[in-house]
């Protein structure tokens, strides 16, 4: 089988194996194909990891485009800090944006930050950028756990910016990974979905405010589906099993049955 049919056997395989153990299969399936690690790790979303800047004590966010990549394409254990722009543990010659793009990556990082704090009241967010010829692309992190551990939300926003004078074309890809657990029950998924847009472009610094705008749009969008998919319907298979009311209280269709089969048996009498 060609290395294209693999790929795409091993991610429909992925797609339907269980979200919360996304790590453990995908390290099973690399050691099954491992030809295809690289094609696997850049095509499956992870839970993201933290770490914490050795320069300014603040946590950030790990993940394949803050970590530093060989000349060959492989990734070694080392990742950019946002608050820094300096690898950990340090590396030569570690990928870096543009001195203009890096203040725009570090504005972003303060903006991102305070989205965080009023949306998510806690969690940790993390922005990279890196440059493209015909413009440049970002990604947004954002992770938040709840106290005691039973919930978890994995936001991975990527976008593609494209200058085109006094407009820029933005192509949004964005992905939520959720775990909930309770009571012994869990709920365990991810949801995918992209936008493309043009939107005026006064000034380099509106990049922020236009992505911004994007990110949170989509948030909006994606956290009112997956209440809908995960927990909605959910709810209401739960509710078609078994009914939550009393059947002491009131009269209700467990009565009308019961009264109708008494009647029943007590006319063949």
């Amino acid at each position: 089988m060609e290395s294209e049919q693999l790929l795409d056997c091993a991610l429909d395989l992925m797609r339907r194996l269980p979200p919360r153990k996304v790590e453990e299969n995908l390290n099973a399936l690399m050691g099954l194909v491992p030809h295809l690690t690289e094609d696997l790790l850049s095509a499956i979303d992870q839970p993201l990891k933290l770490a914490v800047c050795e320069q300014t004590g603040r946590e950030f966010l790990l993940c394949d485009y803050n970590r530093y990549a060989e000349n060959d394409g492989t990734y070694a254990d080392s990742w950019r800090s946002p608050w820094s722009n300096e690898y950990q543990p340090p590396v030569q010659d570690g990928a870096s944006p543009s001195p203009r793009l890096r203040k725009l990556e570090a504005s972003a990082n303060d903006a991102f930050d305070t989205y965080r704090e009023l949306y998510y009241e806690g969690g940790v967010s993390s922005v990279y950028m890196w440059d493209l010829d015909d413009g440049f692309a970002c990604v947004i992190l954002i992770k938040k756990t709840s106290p005691d551990g039973v919930g978890m939300w994995d936001s991975i926003h990527v976008v593609e910016v494209k200058d085109k004078g006094r407009v820029a074309k933005y192509k949004l890809t964005s992905t939520i990974m959720l775990y909930v657990e309770k009571s012994g029950k869990s709920v365990a998924g991810s949801l995918t979905r992209q936008q493309e847009q043009d939107m005026p472009l006064d000034d380099y610094g509106m990049h922020v405010a236009n992505i911004g705008r994007m990110v949170e749009d989509m948030e909006i969008k994606m956290r009112n589906l997956i209440q809908e998919i995960y927990f909605g319907k959910t709810r209401d298979i739960a509710n078609d099993l078994r009914s939550v009311e009393d059947v002491t209280k009131g009269k209700g269709p467990l009565d009308e049955l019961r009264s109708e089969l008494a009647s029943v048996v007590g006319r063949k009498r």
